[in-house]
């Protein structure tokens, strides 16, 4: 059990002014309120397996020591679902919400990754970290984004959370409405490297992408890709490298 977000009093002072005739009284109260306190049930990420049954480890709360009532909400971030579908890889987002007496609200959250991991001969479908070299220039800043999620869609076709590797969402720090979806990818023969791809964008900036070079390593367990973004007159191109994550 993990605990969070320990208790913070907050102290407001009332004044209140009494009148009279002859001279002014001033008596000041204070009041302390406590703040929700939150304790995980298992991790803040959770890797689960496409397909079996999910249960939600949970999350507690109180104020001064006391339960409250928690509630939560779930949702997918790239596929949108209103709740987590065991049967539809995605990242979900987790909320949980608690109030104090006195109205205040806190929260906390987790992510759950629903996914599945292919064989990289059959499936390139999975769950990555990835590494991004933009223009050529590298940094430690740009290794190891976790993660990228690629699912299989029903008609055969591969679909990538965020085709650029998480360079402005994780990267960068911001957020998924800097990603770049919409990466369609049609193996027709991953033995051979054999893909084609449909162009997509980058959420929010816009322009255009073009994905080109796919290589897929089953021993090393890793794909890698070139995508060149095109915005106005400046391109920029990121080699994006994605490892497969054992779970």
């Amino acid at each position: 059990m993990k605990t969070i977000n320990k208790y913070v009093a907050l102290c407001t002072m009332l004044v209140a002014v009494v009148l009279s005739s002859c001279n002014d009284d001033r008596e000041s109260i204070s009041r302390v309120t406590y703040y929700p306190d939150f304790d995980f049930m298992g991790a803040s990420e959770i890797i689960h397996q496409l397909g079996t049954p999910f249960t939600d480890p949970g999350v507690t709360a109180s104020e001064a020591g006391a339960d409250i009532a928690v509630s939560s909400s779930a949702s997918g971030v790239y596929r949108f679902g209103s709740s987590l579908d065991v049967d539809v890889s995605d990242m979900y987002h987790f909320t949980y919400s608690a109030t104090n007496k006195d109205g205040f609200e806190g929260s906390v959250s987790r992510d759950v990754y629903v996914v599945n991991n292919g064989d990289l001969v059959n499936s390139i479908e999975g769950i990555y970290t990835a590494t991004v070299v933009r223009n050529g220039v590298s940094s430690p800043q740009y290794e190891n984004l976790g993660y990228i999620i690629i699912w299989k869609n029903s008609d055969g076709t591969y679909e990538v959370s965020d085709a650029i590797g998480g360079y402005y969402d994780k990267g960068r720090g911001y957020g998924n409405n800097y990603i770049a979806p919409g990466l369609v990818i049609t193996a027709n023969d991953i033995s051979a490297n054999d893909f084609t791809y449909s162009d997509h964008a980058v959420r929010t900036f816009g322009g255009d992408i073009v994905t080109s070079g796919m290589t897929v390593d089953a021993g090393a367990k890793t794909i890698n890709y070139l995508d060149s973004w095109t915005i106005g007159s400046t391109v920029y191109d990121f080699d994006v490298t994605l490892t497969q994550v054992d779970f």
